[in-house]
């Protein structure tokens, strides 16, 4: 261009402001619709196909099955001796013999512990001398009364003396009876506490005397049950020290009145017990069989998903989709649970027997979520657990 064209051919060259203002708004309506529209592709893909499904959670399956169940009442309880005691002794004293040993047997009146007795005795040889010569006295002073020889006063004198002679007597031997600690009753003696030389005082325990056959089991049962307990009635008790072990035994006697502040009853057992297994203070697990058995169906306890609203589980459905392609589907299902056995529970409506029922890894599933079954690793479901050590 030269510098010396005129201005006005300048300026009829150059585009005019105005139309480039006119253009701006519609170039950006065309870059936000091309923004809108790449933005809105995953929605419109979405509507069209859908997100991509998660994958398959791995659960393990258990069949429900009928079992049969024992109606039972299962409570726990404490071993009571039917004879026990911790003996002591009612007088004080220094102990003169010790004839027994820890842990021995025992017949009732053995002697057990004898505390020094020599000067009880030497009290007792005077009132018996003076007891003596007080008969004498009452022998002379009757034949005297009898020939009429002395009045009736000095005769019941010589009477009540020598009564209270015997009286005395026979308060300083139950004295010396005191000094030996006997045997109440036959039973297995426990650990001696005191030794020959020692003082003790009453009430001072020497040792336990246990009668161990038979034994009590002592439990309580809630009133809405007690209508099922019976004496003669047959217990299964379990204890923890010999878990393979169980040990019968029946219903002795139960409490006629029904404690207000627990509303429970005290009920008694007796068990026989000749080999000694079971001693006084054990805890044990005690079953009663209240009727015949009745069948329910029967899962692991770790298949119900228990809530406020209702107990539910997931079933295993075989579904087909639209291209034929077979799955395995969980569907929740709300049941009525029972009562529990060990690690099993009763269901009592709302499955069939033969469903196919997730028993572990339900709490990542939602309703109708495909699944893949993996039992190599199954629940417990054991109705009778015992505890073991690792």
């Amino acid at each position: 261009m030269n510098r010396y064209e005129p201005q006005d051919t300048l300026a009829a060259q150059r585009p005019p402001r105005r139309r480039l203002w006119l253009w701006l708004p519609i170039v950006v309506l065309l870059a936000v619709g091309v923004y809108a529209g790449i933005g809105a592709f995953p929605i419109i893909a979405f509507q069209t196909k859908g997100f991509p499904a998660p994958p398959p959670s791995s659960v393990s399956t258990a069949k429900a099955v009928f079992d049969e169940w024992m109606p039972q009442i299962e409570v726990v309880g404490t071993f009571e001796p039917v004879r026990g005691a911790d003996l002591s002794v009612e007088v004080p004293g220094i102990i003169d013999q010790v004839n027994f040993d820890s842990g021995g047997d025992v017949a009732a009146g053995a002697q057990l512990i004898k505390l020094r007795d020599s000067d009880d005795v030497a009290k007792l040889r005077t009132l018996e001398a003076n007891r003596d010569l007080a008969k004498s006295n009452f022998d002379r002073d009757k034949a005297q009364y009898d020939r009429m020889l002395i009045s009736r006063a000095q005769f019941d004198v010589t009477a009540a003396n020598l009564q209270a002679l015997e009286a005395q007597v026979t308060e300083q031997q139950a004295i010396i009876a005191k000094k030996t600690l006997r045997a109440p009753f036959a039973g297995q003696l426990g650990i001696r506490e005191v030794n020959a030389g020692q003082y003790i005082s009453p009430g001072t325990k020497v040792v336990t005397l246990q009668a161990l056959d038979p034994i009590y089991l002592d439990f309580f049962l809630p009133q809405q049950v007690l209508e099922q307990a019976q004496v003669g009635q047959v217990v299964t008790v379990r204890v923890d020290t010999y878990p393979d072990a169980t040990f019968t035994g029946k219903i002795s006697t139960i409490d006629p009145k029904v404690d207000a502040s627990t509303r429970n009853v005290a009920v008694r057992a007796t068990l026989p017990n000749r080999d000694r297994r079971l001693l006084p203070g054990m805890f044990a697990t005690l079953e009663i069989q209240t009727g015949e058995p009745v069948r329910y169906i029967t899962l692991p306890q770790t298949a119900i998903t228990f809530n406020p609203y209702g107990n539910m589980v997931f079933r295993v459905i075989e579904e087909t989709d639209k291209e034929g392609k077979q799955s395995l589907i969980a569907r929740q299902t709300v049941v009525t649970t029972g009562q529990t056995r060990g690690d099993q529970i009763a269901v009592l409506s709302g499955l069939n027997e033969g469903d196919l029922i997730v028993s572990a890894g339900q709490t990542k599933l939602q309703n109708g979520a495909a699944i893949t079954v993996n039992n190599a690793v199954q629940p417990s479901n054991d109705p009778n657990p015992q505890p073991r050590e690792r």
